[in-house]
């Protein structure tokens, strides 16, 4: 589905990727963890256009050279940023409808969907997004995301600031989006939800991975875990 190969990325002169490899299957859930600075933000704004990049990024066996962040959202792949970059003077509703693409087929998603997972986004529908607090924005972009209809969705760090009680919602809320056909690549930090739902772990240490495997394989290698996951 995603196949990424010796990929290379830059900001300016500063090299920050050095040869990743790695693949996204159908329906699945890839945790891609390292501390900050590893390389994994880098990483998925190079998969959306975002920076300079050399190597090969395949997309649906699609070479993604040259294109544009929106052309690259168009193809299928949805992101989420860190930012959580809501549009403050709109509304909730009016959000979620700008991320309406108009992909030519039925959308798995609908207003009535977002509304389900997120009873408070159905609560605010007309409220300012710019009013809202952090949880509530983190809800919000990632539905604007959903609406797009993407196959893959990459989400980077969605439980940032977030209270348990969310954190644990937001864990939920991503395997019903597996549940409904759509892969996705969490960059996340948080080692309890990530080993949780996810069903492959990439660690990423000094801009490439460093470690492959499944959540159970990770928990048991100590050695990985101390070099380049605990502070």
């Amino acid at each position: 589905m995603l196949k990424i190969n010796n990929l290379h990325a830059y900001y300016g002169k500063s090299h920050v990727l050095h040869g990743v490899d790695f693949e996204v299957q159908p329906g699945e859930i890839v945790a891609l963890l390292g501390r900050n600075g590893s390389g994994r933000s880098t990483t998925a704004k190079a998969i959306m256009g975002l920076v300079d990049w050399e190597g090969d990024i395949e997309w649906k066996t699609q070479r993604l050279d040259g294109k544009k962040a929106f052309e690259i959202a168009h193809l299928g792949l949805g992101y989420v940023p860190e930012s959580r970059d809501v549009f403050p003077n709109l509304t909730v509703h009016q959000n979620l409808l700008l991320g309406q693409k108009g992909r030519g087929k039925g959308s798995r998603w609908t207003f009535d969907d977002m509304y389900a997972m997120f009873p408070r986004l159905k609560e605010r529908q007309h409220t300012e997004a710019g009013v809202m607090s952090g949880g509530e924005q983190q809800m919000l972009t990632l539905c604007r995301t959903l609406m797009g209809d993407p196959d893959l969705i990459i989400i980077d760090e969605p439980t940032e600031g977030l209270a348990p009680k969310i954190v644990e919602l937001v864990g939920e809320y991503l395997k019903k989006i597996k549940e409904r056909g759509v892969s996705v690549l969490l960059i996340e930090q948080k080692l309890t939800i990530a080993m949780r739902i996810s069903d492959r772990a990439l660690v990423m240490g000094h801009g490439a991975i460093v470690f492959d495997g499944t959540p159970q394989s990770l928990n048991s290698n100590q050695h990985i875990r101390k070099e380049w996951l605990e502070v």
